[in-house]
């Protein structure tokens, strides 16, 4: 028997909702918590085989912190400003876009398009790449104050990130990280700020960081994060490790264009920790204009 072919409306659907949730680091299972769908009706719209009701997608779209529009359609056409800007943007490489994003967050107020680099340096990427053990190292090497931002996270909330999620949800653990973030940016103009992996996802935040902080991405092999993970005593992933090693690379994968964006960019994997340590002070100093 032949498969029936799928929409492609609802096909797109579908690849929208797998590309927001890998970015935002969640699994499906998480997902259908959030969003109180059956893990099996959320599998269906992933895969576009499933026609979701308006309902379902505005409770998915909650759960995913995005629009509906941003589900169903693009949120570029959603004005006429909108059009014209993305008239004026399509077809540009990526650096050209990159210039356009620092001029306008000069020009709205959160950032300045010829400020010299930041001396808060702020380390990102997943759980596992090294930016605790590194950030620390390069606070010390600096002079600088060393800041978790997950620590400053569960200072503002008074109970641990976990319990923030489980209480409270995702939505307001990001309104947490969001003021910790801002908050940081006041107090501290020199730091090293080891970053929380899931920050990229969203944008609005990921902005301030950008605007705010030099970035440097600690990038690591998806088996050096899952290894160095367990390491640090959360045996979690050992229950299913071959469906978290596939959920951790799409995440990967998700969040890679974001971390991307980071100034510097340091192999973790690659050398020993001190090799790696020289190679991160060096191009931090260097983009400091700091003596080596």
């Amino acid at each position: 028997m032949l498969q029936a072919k799928k929409n492609p409306f609802l096909a797109a659907l579908g690849e929208r909702v797998r590309a927001l949730r890998a970015r935002r680091g969640m699994t499906r299972k998480a997902l259908a918590l959030a969003a109180d769908v059956s893990e099996r009706h959320l599998a269906n719209l992933e895969y576009g085989t499933g026609n979701a009701s308006i309902l379902v997608l505005l409770q998915v779209a909650g759960a995913l912190q995005c629009a509906l529009g941003e589900l169903v359609s693009d949120v570029t056409s959603s004005s006429t400003e909108w059009l014209l800007i993305r008239e004026l943007l399509e077809q540009r490489d990526e650096a050209t876009l990159q210039r356009v994003r620092v001029t306008i967050s000069g020009m709205l107020g959160a950032g300045s398009a010829h400020a010299g680099p930041s001396s808060r340096v702020a380390l990102l990427g997943l759980r596992g790449a090294g930016k605790s053990t590194l950030g620390q190292m390069l606070a010390d090497d600096l002079g600088f104050p060393f800041v978790e931002l997950s620590r400053e996270i569960e200072k503002f909330a008074g109970c641990s990130v976990a319990e923030i999620q489980a209480l409270y949800g995702i939505n307001a653990y990001r309104r947490y990280e969001r003021r910790a973030l801002e908050e940081i940016i006041q107090i501290y103009p020199e730091a090293v700020v080891a970053v929380p992996g899931g920050l990229v996802s969203d944008a609005g935040t990921f902005n301030q960081l950008l605007a705010h902080c030099s970035t440097v991405w600690l990038q690591a092999d998806p088996e050096d994060h899952m290894r160095r993970v367990l390491a640090q005593g959360d045996l979690r992933p050992m229950a299913a490790s071959e469906e978290a090693m596939a959920d951790l690379k799409r995440i990967l994968v998700g969040r890679a264009a974001f971390y991307s964006k980071a100034q510097l960019r340091v192999d973790t994997s690659a050398q020993p920790l001190e090799s790696t340590f020289r190679e991160l002070r060096q191009v931090v100093r260097l983009l400091l204009e700091l003596p080596n």
